[in-house]
């Protein structure tokens, strides 16, 4: 818990915490740093921040401020002077150890010192774009805590200062990280001013040229004011030597700032890699510029994405003013739109104390909301103005879209119009004509439109195969998120299934009549089934049962299905919590037997040929023994439980285990037949190779039995 000894000017007050190192400062006029109750706690912030890197963005950026508070004073006539040179300069002095940040701005006197540094955390800006509040250009510092982020990672820090104002004299503040301070008069013969940051002794990196190029080059890459850091390099006589021209590394004028009109295709995707050099091309991309009821600006990229949604996450890049502040932009983009590349640049998307965190407020929102309906509109003009092109792009658009309208249910009644299915044979559709295409041809008895998809071509081809020989359309649906947008598809249109090809039989999938019943006994389809299914061979995490249906002659003699509900919860337990239930479960299998096929019609004769004379003792004495239980239960089911005797209770016990027995001995005697019957296990692996799920010692059986078979 923290403590805080709070007194009047003159006497100290301390800050301290379990975990962090205690700070302290003295509460001074004169001499010493002010610090007042209510703005303790933004300095907390600032000074427990974990990452120190910023301190440099926070220095650029008041240097940033000084020369843009210049030029509005120069465009206003407040100051007659020539601005000249405006650039800020950082430059190393590893000797020395220092770090300095220059500027020609508007500087400061010595009694702006004691007001704007001295007192800590009272902004300058706030009273000048009170003043200059509709002339002011982009002023980054708002809070007035940037400079005292500078002690992170210094031992002394020394303001060398000049205001603009005539007649002012140069002043020289310094002070080492204690309560105390000093100022001084001093030459200085240009206004501005000079950070000097003597760079502590656990904080040597930032004496290293490369690190600070980075961080310039991260933080500062737009800024308004031109910053200089050294000078440009060549190649000359084998090494880098220094050229005589200023090493400017940002770009006062970024391509969000300007006006659409004026940018041509290339200027886009030449932007695009510069932020993002190693992407491909994107598919195209929304400039925002928007001045009421918030500012904004900026340019968001469709990138070609077609899975691992994580890996391309937090590739917007939010600014304020054109200061970089943050890539984690959960909070003012919705979910999907993270999935978008490029730049939002706002001074009204509101930041705490360190720029780097957002706040929720209704500015934000509103911001939201804005993008999210840009966006929307933008798609629609696209597939409106050239449906060709859009079509092309579709493979690549498709999962930001999905993931939109699963993630942010709103967006579905924007989407609905421009979101495509693509079928089988590559045609695209909207939603609505699709439905138009297939709902008389695949409505089933119930009056309910099943549509077919597939989730792999090649593996599903049979299956596509017999539903394009009925006439049915199937919808490919290969991508990461096509089947969870179909289920949500399916809560969305009324008396609508959708279904993959092989979840069934055809016939059962849209069932256009009552099935054909099949014209076996019940002892043949038991002795039939059970000869498939004590054959298949054992896989993973997988479950047969095993079906037999009257499907005609000229459809295949065995197919594997797969449950349409039980496939989809796996699949879903992949992107829900909560599901993982599903996700532990094995994957459940139908082998269908066509009974009415030749081959299984010959392989039940000899089922019944060979087994007749062994099943027949087995099947009298099941039969009697099935009269037996049957009359048990008919003679126990008048009494309560408590009324039974132990006798009775044994007796049905013992009858329902001879059942059993009588049961499993003729699954034995059909198993034993079928474990040598070529037919029955040519049909297995067929079924189970269109499946892709013959593998190792089971496929090479196939492929020797295959061999033999051919002889």
């Amino acid at each position: 818990m923290a403590d805080f000894l709070l007194m009047d000017r003159g006497t100290k007050f301390v800050i301290s915490n379990e975990k962090i190192e205690t700070i302290k400062y003295i509460a001074m006029q004169k001499g010493n740093i002010g610090v007042t109750t209510e703005n303790i706690f933004p300095v907390i912030k600032k000074f427990l921040y974990s990452d120190h890197d910023i301190f440099l963005r926070e220095m650029v950026s008041n240097a940033v401020d000084a020369t843009q508070k210049l030029k509005t004073l120069a465009a206003t006539g407040d100051f007659k002077g020539d601005p000249g040179d405006l650039s800020v300069r950082i430059r190393l002095d590893e000797k020395a150890g220092t770090l300095t940040i220059s500027d020609r701005g508007i500087g400061m006197t010595e009694e702006e010192i004691e007001k704007y540094i001295n007192q800590i955390a009272f902004s300058g800006v706030n009273d000048f774009l009170e003043k200059y509040q509709d002339k002011a250009e982009a002023i980054i510092g708002h809070f007035g805590l940037g400079f005292y982020s500078s002690f992170m990672v210094s031992k002394k820090v020394e303001i060398i200062t000049k205001s603009y104002k005539e007649g002012s004299k140069a002043v020289k503040w310094s002070c080492d990280g204690s309560p105390e301070y000093s100022i001084e008069d001093v030459e200085k013969a240009d206004r501005g001013s000079d950070i000097v940051l003597y760079i502590d002794d656990d904080c040597k990196e930032f004496l290293q040229k490369s690190k600070i190029e980075a961080l310039l080059n991260k933080y500062c890459k737009f800024m308004a004011v031109p910053v200089v850091f050294g000078k440009k390099t060549e190649w000359k006589d084998g090494k880098n030597v220094e050229t005589e021209e200023d090493n400017v590394i940002n770009s006062v004028e970024p391509l969000w700032v300007k006006a659409p009109s004026s940018l041509k295709d290339e200027d886009y995707k030449n932007f695009y890699h510069t932020l993002f050099p190693m992407n491909d091309e994107p598919l195209f991309w929304i400039h925002l510029n928007v001045d009421y009821p918030f500012n904004l600006t900026g340019i968001l990229y469709f990138p070609r994405v077609k899975n691992n949604i994580e890996l391309q996450r937090n590739k917007i890049q939010l600014y304020c003013n054109q200061v970089f502040v943050t890539d984690q932009v959960e909070g003012i983009v919705p979910e999907f739109l993270t999935l978008l590349h490029g730049v939002i640049d706002s001074p009204d998307i509101p930041l705490n104390v360190s720029r780097s965190y957002l706040q929720s407020d209704a500015n934000v929102k509103k911001i939201a909301t804005y993008i999210t309906k840009k966006v929307a509109d933008r798609l629609q003009s696209i597939f409106k103005e050239n449906r060709k092109e859009y079509e092309a792009k579709w493979d690549d658009l498709k999962l930001f879209i999905h993931y939109g309208m699963l993630s942010q249910p709103d967006l579905y009644d924007r989407a609905k119009d421009f979101a495509l299915v693509k079928d089988t044979e590559g045609k695209y559709f909207t939603y609505e004509e699709y439905r138009t295409l297939v709902k008389d041809n695949q409505t089933d008895k119930e009056g309910v439109l099943v549509n077919l998809y597939t989730t792999d071509k090649e593996e599903q081809y049979s299956y596509i195969e017999a539903a394009r020989q009925k006439g049915y359309s199937v919808i490919d649906a290969g991508g990461q998120l096509d089947v969870p947008t179909l289920s949500m598809l399916e809560q969305k249109q009324d008396k609508t299934r959708y279904v993959r090809v092989d979840a069934d039989v055809l016939d059962r999938i849209i069932q256009k009549e009552d099935a054909p019943k099949t014209h076996l006994s019940a002892g043949e389809t038991a002795n039939l089934s059970e000869a498939f299914r004590s054959q298949i061979p054992s896989i993973a995490k997988a479950e047969f049962m095993v079906d037999v249906q009257s499907l005609g002659e000229d459809f295949q003699p065995v197919l594997i299905t797969q449950n349409e509900y039980m496939r989809r919860m796996k699949e879903m337990s992949h992107f829900q919590q909560g599901m993982g239930f599903y996700a532990q479960m094995p994957d459940s299998y139908n082998l269908v037997l066509n009974a009415d096929h030749p081959l299984v019609k010959k392989v039940l004769g000899e089922i019944t040929a060979n087994t007749a004379e062994e099943l027949k003792p087995v099947a009298s004495e099941l039969k009697g023994q099935e009269a037996r239980l049957a009359a048990l239960h008919q003679s126990q089911d008048k009494k309560k439980s408590e009324e039974l005797t132990q006798e009775e209770k044994d007796d049905m016990q013992k009858t329902q285990k001879a059942v059993s027995d009588l049961k499993d001995k003729e699954k034995a005697i059909v198993a034993a037949y079928a474990k040598d019957n070529e037919v029955v296990h040519q049909l297995i692996d067929l079924a189970l190779l269109q499946n892709g799920m013959l593998q190792g010692a089971a496929l090479d059986k196939f492929l020797k039995r295959s061999v033999s078979l051919i002889k």
